[in-house]
């Protein structure tokens, strides 16, 4: 089933809804610069193990709409408290990857979190994506900046570039073919006004406000989410855990698929308190 949820006059965000029956519910929110088809390895199986699988397209991504304003983690928050309203979603276990791991920890900082069951951080870009004063396990701005300057001058050669980075171990090209083709589908002023959102904006003060059970899931090698957030988070968030995936750069629900999937049924089947 899909669905065009309203989120604003005039906006409206794309959902995929897989196994609508099923009898626990996970909403897969995609990284930047991708859609929610980059789950495709999920939806391929999960519903097979009786799991209702909602893939949602960020603003700006995939199928939803592309407005010229809106991607600060505030609007993005809401914008997924919107769509999970719209579905009548409970008990849902949300599934973020890399921005989209930080901006449903906004959510679950401005909302109320009696609709969500369960919390999965994948790669996250949080609390701060950049090293800052005081917080030395990001990437450098410079590295966000350049990002930035080459989707403004050659977004497909960034789009590649980008790709290539994602993975630990060599991939196909056709499969990096298709992690491009994911991120043409976004706007190019979307894609950018995302990457000024993580390379500013930070959620230090979110962390605490977290309440349901959380999973950490990181790629030992992420070259684009170093690693030593992911001990952060688990630091800061309480009653959470960490997953290291060795074998996994910046997709480890790719990379490791089958352990992936095997972490992430066994974690919404019998959650640690």
């Amino acid at each position: 089933m899909k669905y065009w949820i309203e989120v604003e006059p005039n906006v409206k965000v794309f959902a995929e809804d897989i196994n609508p029956d099923g009898q626990e519910t996970i909403l897969f929110l995609h990284g930047w610069p991708l859609s929610h088809d980059v789950f495709e390895y999920q939806y391929d199986a999960l519903p097979y193990k009786n799991i209702r699988c909602i893939g949602l397209d960020t603003r700006g991504f995939g199928q939803s709409d592309r407005p010229a304003l809106g991607y600060d983690y505030d609007r993005l928050a809401e914008d997924l408290h919107q769509s999970i309203e719209s579905l009548g979603l409970e008990n849902v276990t949300l599934a973020a990857h890399s921005m989209s791991g930080a901006a449903a920890i906004r959510y679950m900082a401005n909302y109320n979190q009696d609709h969500v069951k369960n919390l999965v951080l994948i790669g996250a870009a949080a609390p701060s994506l950049v090293r800052r004063k005081n917080f030395n396990f990001g990437v450098s701005r410079d590295f966000i900046d350049t990002l930035i300057q080459e989707t403004r001058n050659n977004r497909p050669q960034m789009l590649h570039n980008f790709a290539q980075t994602c993975f630990y171990k060599f991939s196909s090209e056709t499969f990096t073919d298709w992690l491009v083709y994911l991120g043409y589908q976004a706007a190019g002023h979307s894609t950018i006004q995302c990457a000024i959102t993580f390379r500013n904006e930070t959620l230090f003060k979110d962390l605490q406000r977290i309440t349901v059970p959380t999973l950490i899931i990181h790629g030992v090698h992420d070259q684009v989410v170093p690693y030593p957030l992911a001990l952060f988070l688990r630091q800061c968030i309480a009653n959470s855990y960490i997953v290291p995936f060795e074998e996994s750069g910046h997709l480890p629900f790719y990379e490791e698929q089958i352990k992936f999937n095997t972490v992430l049924t066994g974690f919404i089947n019998q959650p640690v308190q």
